[in-house]
């Protein structure tokens, strides 16, 4: 596959902020740079990423600030950086009577692929890439959620862009589904940018190479996922207590899981202090625990253990 080429960095923010109309500030200060790989916005619900999404997309401008997609400024220079860039906004799925490959077809001919030999040789490569070849002919209300997914890619990959911008891929999708979605963008991030932008924290896989934490318009943590996991190193903890002992818990830390063990309750949490007597620190805690520690730290406890009952709930889903 054949991308477009460059030496600036991907995406590249400096001091980007948005106000809304009425007032509300998303966005304030924003900066990072990116280059090839899989890299992860994290954050609680109406932390501002699908805001800053938006702007790189060129569907949103900012109040203040600059954004560049592969040297192109996005306000300035829009359709240089659409043609750079594929976009699978949190809502896709408005297809519904049209087949598999006509969805891709149709947004293939408005991404500029106007000879037909070559527009059906690249719909049906695509196609393949997300493992979709098999349902070409079938009507999108007859995919799964996770078929509409991978759609969603397809068309966002139709014209080989350089950058992918994906937007809350897994929410309703069920665990199965998840798995596949998080195999396809770690592998298609191997010679392209993707930007994955979700609250659920599981869904960046192994193979995500950087991630950010936007938390009330702002960038609070950039780093490897490996620096996150340094930063949780004594804050999560094991213990196994009675009813009376997990109220204790949960009115103290902040409970990542409860696991029925014998007559008592296995409790995983996190603290922002000292692991409390009785209990085992945790040599190897998951991603989602880091950030909750983190988050945790911040305060902002209770939204992150919403978003992670958020993310349980979705994977228990059906697609």
């Amino acid at each position: 596959m054949t991308l477009h080429q460059t030496d600036a960095p991907a995406i590249e923010a400096c001091g980007i902020g948005h106000t809304y109309k009425g007032g509300h500030a998303a966005l304030a200060d924003v900066d990072f740079t990116l280059g090839t790989g899989l890299f992860g916005l994290l954050g609680p619900n109406g932390a501002g990423k699908s805001t800053l999404l938006r702007i790189i997309a060129t569907l949103l401008k900012p109040t203040r600030g600059s954004m560049a997609v592969c040297g192109h400024d996005v306000t300035r220079e829009p359709l240089q950086v659409r043609s750079l860039i594929g976009y699978l906004p949190q809502e896709f799925g408005a297809w519904r009577l049209h087949r598999t490959e006509e969805v891709v077809d149709t947004l293939a001919r408005m991404s500029g692929l106007s000879k037909r030999r070559e527009r059906r040789r690249r719909v049906a490569e695509v196609l393949a890439t997300v493992g979709l070849e098999a349902v070409a002919d079938r009507k999108v209300k007859k995919l799964s959620g996770g078929m509409v997914r991978r759609l969603g890619v397809a068309q966002a990959l139709v014209h080989e862009p350089q950058v992918l911008i994906v937007d809350e891929p897994t929410v309703g999708l069920d665990p199965e589904e998840r798995m596949r979605f998080r195999q396809l963008v770690t592998r298609l991030g191997r010679d392209r940018t993707i930007l994955l932008s979700t609250h659920i924290v599981a869904d960046l896989g192994g193979g995500c190479r950087e991630m950010s934490l936007l938390d009330g318009g702002s960038i609070v943590f950039h780093g490897t996922p490996k620096t996150l996991l340094d930063q949780a190193s004594g804050r999560v903890f094991e213990v196994t207590t009675d009813a009376t002992g997990m109220e204790r818990m949960e009115a103290a830390f902040e409970i990542v899981s409860r696991t029925p063990a014998g007559n008592g309750i296995a409790l995983r949490a996190v603290t922002t202090g000292e692991i409390p007597e009785g209990a085992a620190p945790v040599e190897q805690p998951t991603l989602e625990e880091a950030y909750l520690a983190f988050m945790a730290a911040r305060g902002r406890s209770e939204a992150a253990r919403q978003d992670e009952e958020t993310a349980t709930s979705a994977g228990g889903n059906a697609g």
